[in-house]
């Protein structure tokens, strides 16, 4: 069932133009000129959809049970919904596994058939199916995935040169700026929607490890994903990625900018190779920057470094606080992540830390970052365990048994949390079962010993810093008491 569209902002943003003309026309000669100006600006965008519709592409996707994998975000991926006209729904066989197939969107960037579109849209597929805005249909290949961007590059083998989208430059966009969407929501194919620029820089959405986003609130819809956001100009500025769980007119899309780069490297390696510094970084909180003596804007916390990793062989630490990469003031993770994924891998580069309330320079090798640093972890069964009542949380000391359990090494340090109490302070700070605390304010902690030690040195209502590492990967957590 069609559903009448909630998105309205692009006629009301005419329907506001239309009136501020009429009414600064005090004669009749004066409106017809505002008319003619409303009319040049139809034609305008209708001439721009028609030059960039050819290189737009339905994308349809086949997924075997076998390859489906639990959707999760926080924000939606715009992915057209599975299945379809005479599927049986989820509720009449729910224990039976069905062959999926869902719609996305692309655009070609190549002549020879190379295709820009999201990661998602074709990720784990068993067979796709391209669908030129001339109706042709072609089955594609993957060329390339980056799910680290949400991007892949696809590709065709069609006859003659297929017609270009035409890349813009989408770091000179600006907030309020016009720009218009085209794909296949729902299966609709070359719809175009038309709104503005929201925003810029948008990152911290929990949709790719690397995020850059354009916000804009021309409607996408699901079968939107991998199509293009196009600027007055006709030029592709963004790849149409994802749309809020909760809200209208709140999309986003790639930068064409990272995206160009992305493609290049997807077609002429199959992958993506970025610098690698080896660590764990967070954000330097005003609550983390009074732990540690430093101004809430010093930089980036270094939360976890990898032995054997670049950063490590220079001498990084854990609870460092990164100041400046390469001569360039880091501001964020984001940022961090960022500079040090566009530098080559085996480039020197001088890293700028405050420790101690002293800056030192290091001069790290970028390594290459690796696909996957996730680790599996089960928490262990506790035996016997000390009780951090105040904060609810139980500890454990690391164990022979644990450490096999754990995946960790012979001579890792800490100790184990065992158990986290419903609704408490270290619930409600994220903490869980099987993470490895290895600093309490700063100190390390080898043992139960240790942590009661630590507790007793501080305050009773101070706040406690914490270390701990989980999935080979580290963070420090606060724990405030409540009053």
């Amino acid at each position: 069932m069609l559903h009448r569209s909630t998105h309205t902002c692009s006629c009301a943003i005419s329907t506001l133009l239309a009136l501020t003309l009429v009414a600064l026309a005090p004669s009749p000669a004066r409106a017809q000129d505002a008319t003619r100006i409303l009319e040049a600006l139809q034609t305008g965008f209708v001439q721009i959809a028609e030059s960039v519709k050819p290189t737009v592409v339905n994308i349809a996707v086949t997924q075997r049970p076998e390859h489906q994998k639990p959707e999760r975000q926080r924000a939606e991926r715009p992915r057209a919904p599975r299945g379809g006209p005479g599927d049986e729904s989820a509720s009449e066989q729910p224990e039976k596994p069905r062959t999926h197939h869902s719609l996305g969107s692309g655009v070609i960037i190549d002549p020879q058939g190379y295709i820009l579109t999201n990661n998602h849209v074709v990720e784990d597929a068993s067979t796709i199916e391209v669908r030129l805005g001339d109706n042709r249909k072609f089955p594609a290949r993957v060329v390339g995935r980056d799910p680290k961007t949400d991007l892949a590059v696809i590709k065709i083998d069609a006859p003659g040169a297929l017609p270009t989208a035409k890349l813009g430059d989408s770091a000179k966009l600006r907030p309020a700026q016009w720009v218009m969407a085209i794909g296949n929501p729902f299966g609709l194919d070359q719809t175009v929607t038309l709104g503005v620029v929201s925003a810029v820089g948008r990152t911290g959405m929990g949709i790719a490890q690397y995020e850059d986003f354009i916000q804009t609130d021309a409607s996408i819809n699901p079968g939107n994903s991998g199509g293009p956001l196009i600027n007055l100009a006709g030029e592709v500025i963004g790849i149409n990625t994802a749309i809020t769980a909760s809200g209208h007119g709140i999309g986003f899309a790639i930068p064409v900018a990272m995206a160009k780069e992305i493609a290049e490297q997807l077609i002429a390696k199959g992958k993506v190779v970025r610098g690698w510094l080896g660590i764990g970084i967070q954000e330097l909180t005003e609550e983390m920057a009074q732990q540690f003596g430093v101004p809430a804007d010093a930089g980036v916390l270094v939360g976890n470094v990898l032995p054997d990793g670049p950063g490590a062989k220079a001498g990084l630490q854990i609870g460092d606080v990164i100041q400046g990469v390469g001569g360039v003031k880091v501001t964020s993770s984001s940022q961090l992540q960022q500079e040090i994924a566009n530098r080559p891998v085996g480039g020197k580069i001088p890293v700028t830390v405050l420790r101690e309330a002293r800056t030192e320079t290091l001069t790290i090798v970028l390594g290459e970052q690796p696909v996957d640093l996730a680790q599996t972890i089960r928490p262990g069964t506790p035996t016997e365990f000390t009780l951090a009542r105040q904060f609810g949380f139980a500890i454990q000391d690391l164990t022979d048994d644990l450490r096999s359990q754990l995946h960790l090494d012979k001579m890792a340090g800490g100790i184990v949390i065992a158990k986290v109490e419903d609704s408490s302070i270290a619930g409600e700070a994220g903490l869980q079962a099987g993470d490895l605390i290895t600093q309490a304010n700063r100190k390390p902690i080898q043992s139960t010993l240790d942590f009661r030690q630590a507790l007793t040195q501080r305050k009773p209502d101070a706040s406690l810093l914490l270390h701990v590492q989980r999935d080979g990967s580290g963070r420090f957590v606060i724990l405030k008491p409540k009053p």
